[in-house]
Order: structure tokens, then sequence, then C-alpha cells
């Protein structure tokens, strides 16, 4: 049984009064203070991931790269996977890392504006631990392919860095995906050296001769390592299976994978992918890059530029991908430039979808497109979740059991679906309501209070959320 105490009337007044300034310092963004530009931004990041993503959702995940595997590599197949691998592949999550850091700072920077003082602290932290949680529900129960949980690990860091000057954020950001070039380049040489001593292996055991135990090791690992980059029928029945039986089989299968990707790989290459961008998000959203604030000339160089020498560097990655039979690993010297010019190509291609959106939307052109993929941008993490609902539903063999049937280019039409139901039901939802179901249970819990949903009411003070005493 709780015991209660009772304050003087004097103080509990000055505590509200305090818990109010302090509650609208903290409290969500209005409407009035949504940024367009970064809105629609983020609409076509969320737009754009999915041509990657349905990918992995239709096909085995050894076909995101190599056509080869799945879906078909001949026509129109091919057409769609080089198009994907120069204009979208790494740029679409480039950008949505950018502007998940930029809303940190938004979020950060405004609250302490209005003087919101520690609390911001306890807020922002809430906030990530749940996205945190959000993720670990969406990758275990729903889709392998979660980013969520990636960007509030990553996002923990950030919250010292709000107030950094912009050109540390950028060398910050940049050394951070050198360093996850490096590492790249150093497992794939190790790799090479390990193909080198299982080939010697070989070349003893052809001559009658005995390989030594290292040889051998080297060719058990090559071996793993061959069915790892290139399964064949054996290995890819093995993953087509749980994903056309039930719930239970799948999710079994899914929560293997989903260790893997959530503790080793993450640590080992997504971290730095993620946090780099997010330090770079945070230093264009300050440079006002991302919130349309340059000039035309500006964004015009920013699209020549980024697509023109950006493009052109991941034409040429691809194309020899491609002509060495979509098989890695290549040789020293071309393994090393591949990786040292991937996020190089990958950061200018990424700069120039982000000078074409802020020049569309600074010169006022196509306004009811902009509208709406702001409105898709607004409500990005219901979106995003949606989109996972939809497309498991229809893959999945607890749905409609498409996985591994569809080619390539038919994905297509199911991403093209998704995002015309997206562009559709997200402005009339904000007609009606402030957020997205997903945002406004986000805001309800980092704050502990429900948040206002409906349009009407939008001016009234939250309510607590319902609790229990003890």
């Amino acid at each position: 049984m709780a015991t209660e105490i009772t304050l003087p009337l004097a103080y509990q007044d000055s505590l509200n009064v305090k818990e109010a300034v302090t509650q609208a310092a903290v409290a969500p963004v209005t409407a009035q203070e949504r940024i367009e530009s970064v809105d629609a931004l983020r609409g076509v990041a969320l737009l754009g991931i999915l041509l990657m993503n349905i990918i992995v959702f239709g096909l085995p995940m050894n076909a995101y790269q190599d056509p080869t595997i799945a879906g078909g590599h001949t026509g129109l197949n091919l057409v769609f996977w080089y198009a994907n691998q120069i204009f979208f592949e790494g740029k679409m999550r480039a950008l949505f890392s950018m502007l998940f850091g930029a809303s940190v700072a938004l979020f950060t920077l405004r609250a302490e504006e209005r003087d919101g003082g520690l609390r911001v602290a306890d807020i922002y932290y809430r906030r990530t631990l749940w996205l945190i949680a959000f993720g670990l529900l969406h990758a275990y129960f729903i889709w392998i392919g979660d980013i969520l949980y990636a960007y509030g690990v990553a996002g923990l860091m950030l919250f010292p860095l709000r107030r950094v000057r912009p050109v540390a954020l950028l060398a910050a950001g940049v050394l951070l995906l050198i360093m996850l070039d490096g590492k790249g380049a150093w497992e794939h040489y190790n790799l090479l050296q390990i193909r080198d001593k299982a080939l010697a292996a070989d070349r003893v055991v052809a001559a009658g001769g005995q390989p030594t135990e290292e040889q051998r090791a080297a060719q058990k690992i090559w071996e793993e390592k061959q069915k790892e980059i290139k399964p064949g029928p054996t290995e890819l029945a093995m993953e087509i299976k749980p994903h056309r039986a039930g719930y239970w089989e799948l999710f079994k299968w899914r929560m293997e994978k989903v260790v893997g990707f959530q503790s080793i790989i993450f640590y080992r290459f997504g971290f730095y992918d993620v946090a780099g961008m997010m330090l770079i998000g945070m230093a264009l959203l300050k440079l006002g890059i991302i919130t349309a604030e340059r000039g035309r000339k500006y964004y015009l160089w920013m699209i020549l530029f980024g697509f023109g020498m950006g493009g052109t560097i991941h034409a040429l990655i691809w194309h020899y991908y491609a002509n060495s039979g979509f098989t890695p690993p290549f040789s020293r010297t071309i393994t090393v430039a591949i990786f040292l010019s991937y996020d190089t190509g990958r950061l200018l291609v990424a700069s120039g979808h982000i000078g074409l959106v802020m020049l569309i939307v600074k010169s006022g052109w196509l306004k009811r497109l902009t509208s709406r993929l702001a409105a898709v941008g607004q409500m990005a993490l219901t979106c995003y979740l949606t989109t996972s609902l939809i497309c498991t539903t229809i893959f999945e063999g607890y749905g409609f059991g498409l996985f591994a049937k569809l080619q390539r280019y038919q994905l297509l039409y199911v991403t093209f679906s998704v995002w015309m139901l997206l562009l559709i039901v997200s402005p009339i939802w904000l007609r009606y309501f402030r957020f997205g179901p997903m945002e406004w249970a986000w805001r309800s819990l980092t704050y502990w209070r429900r948040q206002p949903m409906k349009i009407a009411v939008q001016d009234q003070s939250p309510q607590p959320l319902a609790t229990t005493s003890a």
C-alpha cells in the first residue's frame, strides 16, 4: 500500500508552473514549425528505400546485389538492377539516415531555445530508447530488414553532439565512413588470402600431395564463404522454405538471422554507416542545405555534380561487378578501389537527390506532389511499418505466399502500388489528425502523456496516460 505525501500548496503551485513551462519547451513539433523541404525529402527517402527493400521482401537476400541468384538478370530485370544500383542502392538509406540526424538537431535545439533545460535530454533519450524497442519488435515479429534498431542505438550518441559546428560534424561523419570502407577493404583482403591458400591446397591435392593444416582450414572456410557469396540450389531452398511456410517457421528462421544482424554485423559495419550519415545530416541542417535556404544555382550544381560524378563512379563499379559474373572477390587493387570509391559515389548521388528535391520545393514546382511527399515524410514511422506489413502479407507464406515467385522487374508493381497508397492516404489522414498512428504512440510514450490526436483538439492540453497505483 502506497503512502500519500502531501506537499504545501504554494510548493505544488510552483512545481506545476515549472512543469507546465518545461512541458511546453519539450512539446512535440507543431504543424506550423514543420519544415516542408525536410518532410518532402524524408518522403522521397522513405519511398526510395522500398526500391531496395522490395528485393529482400520478395527474393532471397543474396539477390539484393547478385541478380543471378533469383529474380532474373536479363532484359528488364537487368535494367532495374543497374538503375537501382547506380541511383538508389545505399543512397536512399543515406538520405534517411541523414534526415534522422537532422531531426535530432531540430528537436533538441528547438527545445533548448524554448528553455527546456535538462528535461530535453530526458525526453530525447526516452524517445530514442522507445525507437530501439520499436526496432526490436519490428525485426523479430514482422521483417528482418529493420533499420529502427540501428537508428536508435546510433542515436544514443548524438545528443552531446547537437551543438558541434557543422564542419566538425561533416568531418566526423566522413571519418566514420572512411573507417567503414577501410574495415570492409581489410576484411575482403583477408578473404582473398584465404582464397589463395585454398586454391594452393587444391593444387597440392591435384598433384597427389597432402595440404598443410592451415591449407585445409582455408579450404573449409573458403567453401563456406562461397556458399554465402553465391548460394547453390540447396542453400536457396533452405532460405525459401520458411518464407513459404507458416508464421512460426518464419519467426524461428528470422530470429536466428536478426540476432546476427543486430549484433556482430551492426557493430562491425552498420554502426559506422548509420552514425556517419546521421552526423552529416546534422551538418546539412545547420548549413541550411536541406531546409532549402541555399540559392537555386547551389542546388543545380548539387544535381549536376552529384548525379554526374557520383553516378559515373557507381556505374563503373557495378559495370565491373556485372562483368565479373556478379561474383566477388576481385583482385586486391580492384578491391581497394571499389571500397574506397563506394561511399564517395554514394554521397555524391545522395547529394544529387537532395539538390533535386530542394530545387523543386524552392521553386514551387510540382506542389501537389511535394505536399504529398511531405505528408509521407511527416508520417515516416507509420509509413515505414505499414510498408513492412503490406509487403510481408504479399510475399510470406502466412499471406499470399509470393516469395521468390516474381521476377525482379515485377516487384516494381508492388513497389508502385505501395507508393500510390501512401501518397494518397497520408495527406487524407493528416487532414483530420495531427500525427500518424505510430508517431502518436511514439510521442505519447516518450512524454508519458496521451497526445491530442484530432486536429480539432490540437490546442487542448495533453492528458496523462492511464496509470495504476500501488
